[in-house]
């Protein structure tokens, strides 16, 4: 087993990475819960994954209560968010007790959510059981969901008590999912790890076919990168934490142009997003225009779309920037993007013009 700490002092937390992890879960949860029940939350779409867990947690004298949520980002909203906490407290949840998000991010965001204002705070526990939450959504303690307005526009930070990383409910995902994920590990070479970059052109084949070594590298290194960074920057407020949303300012714009559906995944927007930004850094001249056609080339290899055509938007310049004025990033009228320089070279640039950006997507080719 991997493991590894998030180091946030009193806030500090485990992340355990194991092929087969869920089967003896109760034996890393019991000393966290004692004997005190939990409630498992999870989308319908993880059935076999709940039964799993429920049984190792049985196994370690843990009982358990589940509560089942519709699968999608629809998911994300106000009504399940008032559903669960309706339900948890007809559970006689406490505030001292914990609560498993069993799920992808859709699951992990709304039931940290619901964690962070249920009594003013209470425990959870991530279990994520698709690519992108493991990579991604699970460690960091972010967690919202959306409105009309965009993406992610209500929420808290709370940190979980713990993450648990099982790659083999990797196997049951299709394989859009896995495509989708892949887009958040892509993001970390991108970031400032060109080398890691690297280690994605020669491995995307073999992880995408299933290679249990592969998807457990990937993890593992995501999550180191993700942790060093949250450990570095809790809540955004030196600007490193805002190195992992590369892409997101692009792609959130995309997801709520397709409203926020199963048109387009958020890992498919995030890709899209990023070889967007990279675009339009190379159109500013601030990196290689060669350096922004292979990360575009990269992403078309894994199966995602490199930019709105591919990603089935048709929506103007104009349209996609005032998504983009609901990003919460947003800050007395102007919005910073994640630009680069080059692979591995990502900057926080904060005068970007949004007339400018709304002409460079004009330019774009459409669906």
């Amino acid at each position: 087993m991997k493991s590894l700490a998030v180091a946030l002092g009193e806030r500090s937390y485990d992340i355990h990475i194991e092929q087969g992890l869920l089967g003896r879960a109760g034996d890393l949860v019991g000393p966290l819960v004692g004997k005190r029940p939990v409630v498992i939350v999870a989308d319908r779409n993880v059935a076999v994954h709940l039964s799993t867990l429920r049984g190792s947690l049985a196994a370690a004298g843990i009982a358990s209560e589940a509560i089942e949520l519709p699968a999608g980002e629809a998911t994300k909203s106000w009504d399940q968010l008032i559903a669960l906490t309706d339900r948890l407290l007809d559970l006689g949840v406490e505030r001292s007790d914990y609560i498993i998000a069993l799920g992808g991010g859709v699951i992990g965001d709304l039931v940290g959510f619901a964690a962070a204002i249920l009594k003013r705070g209470c425990n959870f526990i991530q279990v994520p059981t698709s690519l992108l939450a493991q990579v991604d959504s699970s460690v960091g303690g972010k967690t919202a969901i959306n409105t009309p307005a965009g993406k992610n526009l209500v929420g808290a930070f709370h940190q979980p008590a713990m993450v648990l990383i099982d790659p083999a409910t990797l196997d049951t995902l299709p394989p859009r999912e896995i495509r989708a994920g892949y887009a958040e590990v892509v993001k970390y070479g991108l970031i400032d790890d060109p080398e890691f970059f690297d280690w994605c052109e020669a491995n995307c084949d073999v992880l995408m076919a299933g290679n249990a070594g592969a998807r457990e590298h990937a993890i593992a290194a995501s999550v180191a990168a993700k942790a060093r960074i949250v450990a570095e920057d809790e809540r955004e407020t030196t600007g490193k934490r805002a190195l992992l949303n590369l892409g997101h300012t692009f792609g959130h714009a995309l997801e709520a142009d397709t409203g926020f559906s199963e048109r387009l995944l958020h890992g498919e927007a995030v890709a899209a997003g990023m070889a967007l930004a990279f675009a339009y850094s190379a159109r500013a001249g601030l990196c290689d225009e060669a350096e922004a056609k292979r990360v575009a080339a990269h992403l078309r290899a894994a199966g995602l779309p490199d930019g709105l055509a591919a990603a089935g938007v048709s929506a103007s310049g104009r349209t996609l920037v005032d998504h983009m004025r609901h990003d919460k990033k947003m800050a007395a009228g102007t919005l910073p993007f994640l630009l680069a320089r080059g692979i591995g070279q990502t900057y926080f640039d904060r005068d970007v013009d949004l007339a400018d950006v709304e002409a460079f997507l004009d330019s774009c080719p459409r669906a």
